[in-house]
């Protein structure tokens, strides 16, 4: 969640732990033998790939989850046998993607964000293509400038600080005050270098303070003694004072969509800091060499379809690109998105990521 993660690698982990805390709250287990839906067997992207057939291999990320009777409905309409590849986090995908250009690892691709585009684009792993799915028309909003034929956008997330209500009742702290000695032993984050929202929330800054500030910033939250995890779970689920985690930081980084699964009793206990988010968006698109490009290009139009899109809040804890499907209420009370999140265009990220990475680890951690 990739969430490392995207998204919908958080969400995982969230919701394996608020499984175990809160039982009440659990969903039943899709059963693999489920019939597949009448919606579903009609979709208009099941329909179009009906001809196809055959074997598609989705390459993507070690968080991709979808129900099985969804795939299934998919897959029953198709005659696509779909393959999942999931070599790892959304970093690692990328790399594995470039480095077997050559002998391409499956078909179709998804779960490549905005903080690896550039490379993806530019190592030459993408076939054109222009999805026909249903939702193409809002995923031409987040589209990547010069590359709208290869990447598909199918969902987003906002990354961003939360905070502890009980410790902040009346206002979020600002992110200019956590550098303040006041907010001293604070602020909980994840290493960049090794956690997709560490590397978000890292280039969050860069976006507020620019080039000449951001390691400003840094170096007053190493004086504040900020705790740096190497992963998602440590810092939400280990550090976090929420009353489900009872760590000593009331503020963590995490997601926007992470507060309703902390609301107790119908009350939230936790909030996002909605000025500090960056926003993730994750993309599909097919693999040049595919051996099956039309059932990949079927796979793509599918991850577009109204089906696939209302899966994505409760499965991978991301927003879809869809506009015509509904969030989760408890979404739209309790994990507002921001108005107006930080982004850095995909081609300057390329360029700078690993040196940023090691600036902030000299500032930081060295």
């Amino acid at each position: 969640m990739r969430m490392t993660r995207t998204a919908a690698v958080t969400a995982a982990a969230m919701s394996t732990v608020l499984l175990a805390a809160c039982s009440s709250a659990s969903e039943p287990e899709a059963s693999a033998t489920e019939e597949p839906t009448a919606a579903a067997a009609s979709s208009p992207e099941a329909t179009a790939a009906a001809e196809v057939g055959g074997t598609v291999r989705l390459v993507t990320h070690d968080s991709f989850a979808v129900p099985d009777e969804v795939l299934a409905a998919f897959e029953a309409e198709s005659g696509i046998d779909v393959e999942l590849v999931q070599p790892g986090d959304a970093g690692t995908l990328v790399n594995q993607l470039v480095l077997t250009k050559d002998a391409p690892l499956g078909d179709a691709v998804y779960g490549i964000d905005n903080t690896f585009a550039s490379r993806a684009v530019e190592g030459g792993v993408l076939a054109p293509y222009a999805s026909a799915g249903t939702a193409a028309g809002d995923a031409a909003a987040y589209a990547v400038d010069g590359a709208e034929d290869l990447l598909t956008a199918v969902d987003y997330s906002d990354v961003c600080l939360n905070y502890d209500l009980a410790v902040f009742p009346d206002a979020a702290p600002a992110l200019d005050d956590l550098s303040d000695p006041a907010f001293s032993g604070q602020l909980s984050v994840t290493n960049p270098a090794t956690s997709s929202p560490g590397l978000a929330f890292m280039l969050a800054t860069i976006a507020k303070y620019g080039e000449d500030g951001w390691l400003d910033w840094w170096t007053a939250m190493r004086e504040n003694e900020v705790r740096v995890t190497a992963s998602w779970s440590d810092t939400y689920f280990t550090d976090f004072s929420a009353p489900n985690y009872g760590g000593d930081r009331p503020i963590v980084l995490s997601y926007a969509s992470s507060p309703p699964y902390e609301v107790i009793d119908g009350e939230p206990t936790t909030a996002a800091m909605l000025d500090t988010c960056f926003r993730q968006v994750e993309y599909a698109g097919v693999l040049e060499g595919a051996e099956n490009p039309a059932g990949a290009q079927a796979v793509v139009d599918w991850l577009l379809s109204d089906e696939f899109q209302a899966t994505l809040p409760e499965n991978m804890y991301v927003y879809p690109v869809s506009t015509s499907v509904e969030v989760p209420a408890e979404w739209a009370e309790f994990a507002p998105l921001a108005e107006d999140p930080f982004t850095l265009d995909p081609t300057e990220i390329d360029a700078h990521r690993d040196e940023w990475i090691d600036a902030w680890t000299a500032t930081v951690l060295d």
